[in-house]
């Protein structure tokens, strides 16, 4: 005999509990763990757009086809988005029913005793007809809830297991909103700023911006943040880094007043929903160039990248103004020290005997190409090299169609700007998760009964047959007994 067909509103129907399934949530969990591993492998076009534009170039085939499912933008991708909504559904719909399920539960009464408790756990019987007093004032006692019928008494406790289970389902929700909220509405972005120069938060003003589906430019926050003074301090014996001070000056609107604020690793400055943090450091050495006729076309900081921890340093100075066009290759050593494998390095991150070393190049820069350059790389595929130096402080090296001046140096600092209107939601649910999960594992759920008929049946039921209810049912049953030879002393002793 044939299952008869379901209609339109029972495939419904029946595709709605199967989305709605615990083990399909599972899953959808599973797959959006899976989804996002090829966005910590492959670089993102939203963060890093010079690495995908690399990958074009050395395997075009490869990063088109890369590029035709998404794998350069996953998390805006469609099939990443499909498998997140899904969860989403999947979860408010298995747990918000299952949670006023649980409520109602919560309210109601303990179950009745059953006609047959020699099928229960425990099963023990004691030869007096008189325990149902005791039993109740134990069970009282020990936090259960019980129900009271003529010949028996229903005990229930544990609930708050079930409650536990519900709450870290309902915090992932909450914790999927928060990321939701941040990822749709939220921004991150970071900027090196000289010592010295001024930080205006607009897009503009970053070397990094990543924004949100529905982030606006307008609803940035309007500060300014101007860098006075860095200070850092690191351990002579082992070269680590023990404090790093940032002296700010700041405005939180445009010609608004201006105070001084002090800003460290783990003390960020707060603007509305807004946060600076201080990230990292490093050094800009600062150099003029001049071109054949001594016409200064180049003048100012630049800053290096750090490669090491004691923050040997590289970078690319760019002069498109000179004639010919001129680029300089350069490596910052804020305390020079040498060896053979190694060749020019630094001995300490503090700048205490610093130098600039430079390979000069000539030829075509490329920066009216319309392909993005890094400003700390220098392409020197229609370049020829002119000219090596390792300069001193102040030195001037000429290199034929021009000199390069190494005037000194000044700090910098990454400042990494966020706006995370998810993350207290994500937090909240993060500690609820963890306070659920915990009162989940740690609740024993059990039941028990005791009946009084011709002897006192007693008996127990333990949810996952969970230890520790036989020595309940131990203690329950020495309680009695202690209870009814009091009677029948206080008995004897009135007769």
């Amino acid at each position: 005999m044939s299952a008869p067909e379901l209609s339109g509103l029972g495939s419904l129907r029946y595709l709605w509990r199967q989305l709605t399934s615990m083990r399909t949530a599972l899953i959808l969990l599973l797959l959006l763990g899976i989804a996002a591993i090829p966005g910590s492998l492959l670089p993102q076009r939203t963060q890093n757009p010079m690495k995908v534009r690399e990958y074009f170039t050395n395997d075009p085939t490869l990063a088109q086809w890369l590029d035709r499912f998404k794998f350069f933008d996953v998390y805006g991708s469609p099939w990443f988005s499909a498998i997140y909504l899904l969860l989403f559904i999947s979860l408010i719909g298995c747990v918000l029913p299952r949670s006023w399920e649980h409520a109602k539960a919560i309210r109601a009464k303990p179950v009745l005793t059953p006609k047959n408790l020699d099928r229960m756990d425990f099963y023990r019987t004691i030869d007096t007809t008189s325990a149902l007093d005791s039993a109740e004032a134990w069970l009282k006692k020990n936090r259960f809830r019980i129900q009271r019928n003529a010949d028996s008494i229903s005990a229930e406790k544990g609930y708050s297991r079930e409650t536990g289970n519900v709450l870290f389902h309902l915090s992932l929700i909450v914790i999927l909103i928060g990321i939701a909220l941040s990822s749709s509405l939220g921004m991150n972005g970071s900027a090196i700023v000289n010592v010295g120069e001024r930080f205006i938060n607009t897009p503009t003003s970053y070397d990094n911006l990543t924004t949100g589906r529905f982030f606006s430019s307008e609803s940035l926050q309007h500060f300014t943040i101007t860098a006075d003074k860095f200070v850092a301090q690191y351990n002579p014996i082992t070269n680590a880094p023990e404090d790093y001070t940032l002296s700010t000056t700041i405005s939180k609107s445009v010609g608004g007043s201006s105070e001084k604020k002090v800003l460290k690793v783990n003390s960020p400055l707060t603007f509305g929903s807004t946060r600076v943090y201080l990230q990292a450091n490093g050094y800009s050495p600062i150099v003029t160039v001049t071109d054949q006729s001594g016409t200064v076309v180049f003048q100012g900081p630049v800053p290096f990248l750090p490669q090491d921890a004691n923050l040997t340093s590289t970078g690319a100075i760019k002069v498109p103004d000179a004639q010919p066009q001129i680029g300089f290759i350069g490596s910052f050593v804020p305390t020079i020290d040498r060896s053979s494998s190694r060749g020019a390095f630094s001995a300490f991150p503090e700048a205490l005997d610093p130098r600039l070393l430079v390979s000069v190049w000539e030829g075509d820069l490329q920066m009216d190409s319309g392909i993005p350059q890094s400003v700390y790389r220098l392409d020197t595929n229609k370049m020829a090299r002119i000219g090596l130096k390792e300069m001193k402080l102040n030195e001037t090296y000429s290199y034929g169609v021009g000199t390069i001046t190494f005037n000194g140096f000044t700090p910098w600092v990454n400042l990494q700007i966020v706006r995370d209107p998810g993350k207290q939601y994500a937090l909240i649910g993060s500690i609820l998760a963890i306070l659920g999960l915990l009162t989940s594992l740690f609740t024993r759920q059990r039941r028990i009964w005791v009946k009084v008929g011709k002897k006192v049946e007693i008996a127990g039921l333990a949810k996952n047959a969970i230890d520790g209810l036989e020595s309940e049912l131990n203690d329950l049953t020495d309680w009695i007994e202690r209870f009814n030879e009091k009677e029948i002393e206080q008995e004897r002793r009135r007769k």
